[in-house]
């Protein structure tokens, strides 16, 4: 019968090397032990030929029989340092290797949430066309009934958009976590992300620049480098102008991992000289300005 070896993990590797190095340490310490009492007793004897007036030739035999055993002793202990410090490497590369694979751990667990949310998005699209079908299948058609259906299919299409947000994130904090970029609350609650008001179609897009815009009366700004829901409407003229792009653009994700991907920075002030007014940027004639982003 074949019996196949386990392959060992990277931490069993190295705490495995650990312990072989604790090992030899402990040997080599028995021996200096040993070394140094010989040595003690070889020192005890030479001097008492001394003081009792031994030959020279008496007296060059226990020098000498002393002199060997401590060479012996000095390499011993010029050994153990060696080995000391070889274990203080290994404990290093152990640690090293225990925080990897925590860090492996957490980044698998991020990636299943991620892929949960993904295996779960198509059954929520799913029932909520199903919910939209049946309100608008009959025949009387009321403004109750259409108003709800239009209120489901915003709320359809703003949950997609926030899964695929969501999962992006995921992955992103996943990756970043596996290379020990950031540490990651497995267990903290998640943040309340404010939802843009239905009657407005929105669309979700990374700044590069600090941008402002009114809506109604209420007037918007957000902070370069930030996640951000800019209106569908305003949505061309940015992309244009390259102060926004999508959240999938290669640039983005560099942007991403350099500033971060939530609202870190305060809101620019209205008197800031970088802030872009997209409103003032429609009503002006057609040109070709291009966004510094450095």
């Amino acid at each position: 019968m074949v019996f196949f070896k386990r392959e060992l993990s990277p931490v069993e590797i190295f705490e495995r090397a650990l312990k072989d190095k604790q090992a030899a340490r402990q040997r080599l310490t028995e021996r200096l032990v040993v070394a140094e009492r010989a040595l003690e007793e070889k020192r005890v004897v030479a001097e008492r030929l001394a003081k009792a007036g031994a030959s020279n030739g008496q007296l060059d035999r226990a020098e000498a029989k002393m002199q060997a055993v401590e060479h012996k002793a000095k390499a011993l202990r010029a050994s153990v340092a060696e080995c000391d410090e070889q274990i203080v490497l290994a404990e290093r590369a152990f640690a090293d290797a225990v925080a990897q694979r925590d860090r492996d751990r957490a980044a698998n667990e991020i990636e299943a949430v991620a892929s949960a949310i993904e295996q779960a998005v198509p059954r929520f699209e799913i029932g909520a066309a199903a919910l939209v079908d049946a309100v608008t299948r009959g025949r009387a058609a009321l403004t109750e009934a259409s108003r709800f259906a239009a209120d489901v299919d915003d709320i359809r299409r703003e949950v997609l958009s926030a899964a695929e947000l969501i999962c992006w994130e995921l992955r992103t904090a996943a990756t970043r976590t596996r290379a020990g970029n950031i540490n990651v609350a497995l267990l903290a609650p998640p943040e309340v992300r404010q939802l843009p008001a239905p009657e407005t179609d929105r669309q979700m897009i990374y700044t590069l620049n600090p941008l402002t815009w009114r809506e109604g009366e209420e007037v918007k700004r957000v902070p370069a480098f930030t996640m951000t829901a800019l209106p569908k409407a305003l949505l061309p003229l940015a992309l244009a102008h390259q102060h926004v792009d999508y959240l999938n653009a290669r640039r983005v994700q560099t942007l991403m991992h350099v500033h971060g991907s939530g609202p870190q920075q305060s809101e620019p002030t209205p008197d800031d000289p970088a802030l872009v007014d997209l409103d003032a940027l429609a009503a002006q004639p057609e040109e070709t300005p291009r966004a510094d982003v450095a």
